[in-house]
């Protein structure tokens, strides 16, 4: 598995509940996802068709691409109607202080090209 440190990308109160937060991380664009009391980080291309998940809608925990509508739950990545697709999640924790922090794996490729990402937790 490809080493990863967690990378500082944001303050707990600028990513406001039920809502999306695109950060960069690792030179990759991620989607800070808050939901329930939990962040939770996505690659924030639709493993679809790359679309980027930020100009999609989130709402009652469904985040929706705006592309072809595809959508995901938003707590754990899981496509709902999205053909088979699952959203790329990377590690995320919130330290005491309030600061989200992303952990992207170094030299990982991701195959969008294909209509799918890795598996969910890897």
């Amino acid at each position: 598995m490809p080493e990863s440190t967690y990378t500082p990308v944001a303050s707990l109160e600028t990513v406001r509940e039920r809502a999306t937060t695109a950060v960069t991380v690792s030179g990759r664009r991620v989607l800070l996802v808050h939901v329930d009391g939990e962040v939770h980080a996505y690659d924030n291309r639709c493993p679809h068709r790359a679309w980027p998940l930020e100009r999609g809608t989130l709402a009652d925990g469904v985040l929706t691409c705006a592309n072809h509508r595809y959508t995901f739950d938003a707590a754990t990545g899981r496509g709902i109607d999205a053909g088979g697709c699952d959203l790329v999640a990377y590690p995320c924790r919130v330290d005491d202080e309030g600061t989200v922090a992303v952990a992207v794996p170094r030299g990982r490729a991701l195959d969008l090209d294909r209509g799918r990402g890795p598996t969910l937790g890897t």
